[in-house]
């Protein structure tokens, strides 16, 4: 066993590592950019929508507002999700992203946003900002085509 420079510890091995995106699958946004809430809705309501659990999750846009893929963060139980801005812009950073939206949905179907929602929003908006990556808007996706647009609903910037 190898000591270290002051004969005490062994020396610690180190992993040398790189990080790559993997794609799991693809669908067409025939919109092309994301211009309102509604169009931010379209991406993610196929995801969102009739989930049965708290799903949350972002959009990566490039600088044209174009979306450059989509992941789910964190998937959560029927009444809440952990969301952690290391892991929401993990994902952003990888992808050179400009902006993202984030998204999440309430299983009660219900959209409206709760302290939480309006805590966190705030958090990943200062996170963002520190990284470079504006949060553009936060969406929260209930039934029958109901959503909250936070920036739409005068919440958010």
């Amino acid at each position: 066993m190898k000591k270290n420079a002051n004969n005490t510890l062994p020396a610690k091995r180190v992993d040398v590592v790189s990080l790559k995106m993997v794609r799991e699958g693809s669908f067409l946004y025939g919109g092309r950019r994301v211009c309102t809430p509604v169009d931010a809705v379209e991406i993610m309501r196929r995801f969102l929508e009739d989930i049965d659990r708290e799903v949350f999750a972002i959009a990566c846009l490039n600088t044209k507002n174009e979306p450059l893929c989509v992941s789910v963060v964190s998937l959560g139980t029927l009444s809440s999700t952990t969301v952690h801005p290391r892991e929401v812009f993990k994902v952003a950073l990888l992808a050179n992203a400009a902006s993202v939206i984030i998204f999440h949905n309430h299983p009660s179907g219900d959209p409206s946003p709760s302290s939480e929602d309006k805590s966190i929003t705030k958090r990943l908006s200062e996170a963002g900002e520190l990284l470079g990556i504006s949060v553009l808007d936060h969406v929260v996706i209930g039934s029958g085509g109901r959503f909250t647009s936070f920036k739409e609903a005068g919440l958010f910037r």
